[in-house]
């Protein structure tokens, strides 16, 4: 039971918050507390019922009971009352208007609140500056957001919380998209902030940065929390056993040694102006070749470009020992690609489709005849690979958009497995994936390359890359400038080699 000690700085307060949708139980007696100036990691598994939570304290989604108070004063489901509370919630996406300037976005949240309905724009864009001036950030206020780098709109969103003086700042994981050099300067900022007064509920699958920026961790599992405390009480072991209830090995994967293949694809100066260059590259079956790199290294394109995407403009490639020259994605396909893009939700998956469809939509032909369609067949399909891939869900036919998003890369990865493609390229394969998830992803990439597949993982995140890999690219500038053994190469050396691009 809190004091009235306890509760002198207390900004948020959320009690025995119970929400079902039907007979599914998503959250149970939830509480969670947000001090003045305090960073809160909420933790849990894709699926703990984060979301819901969150939804419920920013007044989108009504709790089936308990409460959620700001500073004392008790809020029902009303977005505009937590908004004028003090809370404001930084989703993913950041929800800005990308063909509004700088200025125009981050005074926009105050000037509705306020029901500012005249155009002051003299006023606004000043107000938008000062608060660009007290992140200590310099962006230009002109510029249209929709030419911004992500680490700027990252940025600009959380200036449009200040602007409107919020008090509780939701970031659900805000550096997916970031390099190492952007997280550190966004670490800063909310430290900064943090001094201010300003409270942060900080929502991430990034360990290393749970220990680096929070004060406090909340951890769900199945809807109830078990287990919360200071920073200080948890090291990485135990906060990874409490989220998905057992203990995960943070090292690299095990796999057996293979003897060494013919390669499937050969690159040898493959380039692209502008934007790579002089890449030689070997991919052989049952290996795991991962490159990493910054974005705008040029790690994308090239595996664009290795799926028939982007055309290079110079080199060659062969595939199987055949010089190759892809029209189009479908020439890669037809010669055994398959590519997995980072952004699944808009690029890899149809989310109001069942998991059946998203499942076998580019196999239908091996339950066709003519033309009459086996529905029996492919449902068994769908079926059977679910249970190879240990995707959660309680059938195939539920809209692929209900599952969490570990188990919706799980279904991309099923949609290509169908297909049985000689070379896996996966494009961030575990990005917005819980750590429990991340390990099986994992898992099933050491099966997939020790059946005697290819598999190219393109990367930022160094611990995945030594964890995953048999060898490691590093991409800086569109070249490769190292490869590395992933059994016998560390974090700092690989790191050193990487931020090269940062400093050059």
């Amino acid at each position: 039971m809190a004091t009235s000690q306890d509760n002198e700085g207390r900004v948020l307060e959320m009690r025995s918050i119970r929400k079902a949708y039907g007979p599914v139980r998503v959250l149970e007696n939830v509480d969670l507390t947000l001090d003045r100036g305090e960073v809160r990691c909420l933790a849990g598994e894709n699926g703990s019922g984060k979301s819901t939570l969150i939804k419920i304290l920013s007044g989108v989604v009504t709790a089936d009971a308990g409460s959620v108070s700001f500073a004392g004063r008790t809020l029902g489901a009303d977005p505009v009352a937590a908004i004028d509370a003090g809370l404001s919630v930084i989703y993913q996406d950041f929800s800005l208007f990308p063909n509004l300037t700088v200025w125009e976005n981050i005074s926009f949240l105050s000037a509705v609140n306020r029901g500012d309905f005249v155009h002051r724009r003299l006023s606004r864009r000043g107000r938008a500056i000062e608060t660009l001036k007290r992140m200590q950030v310099e962006i230009d206020p002109d510029m249209p957001v929709e030419l911004l780098p992500v680490a700027s709109k990252q940025l600009v969103a959380i200036a449009r919380a200040l602007a409107n003086d919020a008090r509780v700042i939701v970031m659900d994981e805000p550096t997916t998209a970031l390099t190492r050099s952007e997280v550190a300067h966004l670490m800063e900022i909310v430290g900064a902030l943090k001094k201010d007064g300003v409270a942060f509920l900080f929502v991430s699958h990034k360990i290393e940065e749970v220990f680096a920026v929070c004060d406090s961790i909340t951890v769900l599992r199945d809807g109830r929390v078990v287990v919360e405390g200071p920073i200080g009480e948890f090291d990485s072991a135990r906060l990874v056993e409490a989220m998905t209830g057992r203990s995960i090995d943070s090292q690299r994967l095990p796999r057996e040694d293979m003897a060494e293949q013919t390669p499937f694809l050969v690159a040898r100066g493959l380039g692209r102006r502008g934007e790579y260059a002089d890449v030689d590259l070997e991919l052989r079956p049952g290996e795991i070749v991962s490159v990493v790199g910054l974005l705008g290294s040029g790690r994308t394109e090239l595996a664009l470009s290795l799926f028939g995407y982007l055309a290079p403009d110079a080199g060659v490639l062969e595939v199987a020992g055949r010089p190759v020259s892809f029209r189009g994605q479908n020439d890669a396909m037809d010669a055994g690609i398959a590519y997995v893009p980072e952004d699944r939700l808009t690029e890899g998956l149809f989310l109001s489709q069942p998991i059946r469809d998203n499942i076998v939509v580019s196999t239908l032909d091996k339950n066709t005849r003519g033309f009459a369609i086996n529905a029996k067949g492919l449902t068994q399909r769908a079926a059977a690979a679910v249970k190879r891939l240990r995707i959660k869900t309680p059938g195939v036919m539920p809209a692929v958009a209900t599952l969490s998003g570990g188990n919706q890369q799980r279904v991309v990865l099923a949609r290509w497995m169908e297909r049985s493609p000689k070379l896996m390229i996966l494009n961030g394969p575990t990005v917005g994936v819980d750590v429990g998830s991340k390990r099986e992803i994992h898992e099933l990439l050491v099966s997939l390359s020790r059946s005697g597949t290819a598999v190219m993982v393109v990367t930022d995140d160094i611990s995945e890359a030594i964890a995953l890999s048999d060898r490691i690219l590093v991409m800086v500038r569109g070249r490769i400038t190292g490869s590395f053994d992933a059994r016998s190469v560390d974090e700092e050396t690989l790191y050193e080699e990487v931020i090269k691009e940062d400093r050059a």
